[in-house]
């Protein structure tokens, strides 16, 4: 696609989905921190920004990482409809993705991620002694960096687990100044078309 040329309605699920994928691949990208809405068991809205770690097309996923004792599990297991809100700069590009989320606690999947994150820094948040949200001394970790009752420990556990979202729905928005806004809708399966901004 030229930059001159706007992008096609039947280009758009493809190239929404590739740069889910490339956005799950590259830390910079602005797709990389989506914000995750879902509603708590009071029906009061929740929104969050977590970290996109994978995106599929053929099985229409995307996969973030999150602690098994974070709220916002216990939340999706009682309602696991939520909605994950990205926007790239770069592309002036807003996607909303309207999903179904289930949370992985075992299995190879999760032991896969887990090798992954063990040997970065991100892996300290999956060993904390005390769930996300608890106060504490820096979240529950000592001051010398270790987690409390941790250091000691070879084969601490983690806490790791994924939120598989299967995407129910697209809604694209483009705020394009040479073009105009354009908006359009993405079906679960593929199908696009053309919504009012």
């Amino acid at each position: 696609m030229s930059p001159d040329r706007p992008l096609a309605l039947e280009e758009l699920p493809a190239r929404l989905w590739s740069e889910l994928v490339r956005a799950s691949r590259d830390r910079h990208h602005g797709w990389r921190l989506p914000v995750l809405a879902t509603v708590d068991p009071q029906g009061s809205p929740q929104a969050r920004t977590v970290v996109l770690r994978g995106a599929d097309a053929a099985l229409g996923e995307l996969v973030c990482y999150t602690d098994r004792r974070s709220p916002k599990v216990s939340q999706l297991r009682a309602d696991g409809r939520g909605v994950l809100v990205f926007w790239c700069a770069r592309l002036s590009w807003q996607l909303r993705a309207q999903v179904r989320i289930g949370v992985e606690e075992d299995g190879a999947r999760v032991q896969a991620a887990w090798a992954r994150v063990a040997g970065q820094p991100a892996a300290r948040d999956y060993l904390a002694p005390a769930p996300p949200g608890t106060a504490g001394l820096q979240g529950g970790w000592g001051t010398g960096g270790e987690p409390a009752g941790i250091a000691d420990e070879p084969q601490a556990v983690h806490h790791l687990a994924l939120l598989s979202a299967r995407v129910m729905a697209l809604d694209w928005l483009e705020l394009d100044r040479r073009h105009g806004p354009r908006r359009a809708g993405v079906d679960a399966q593929g199908c696009a078309q053309w919504l009012i901004p």
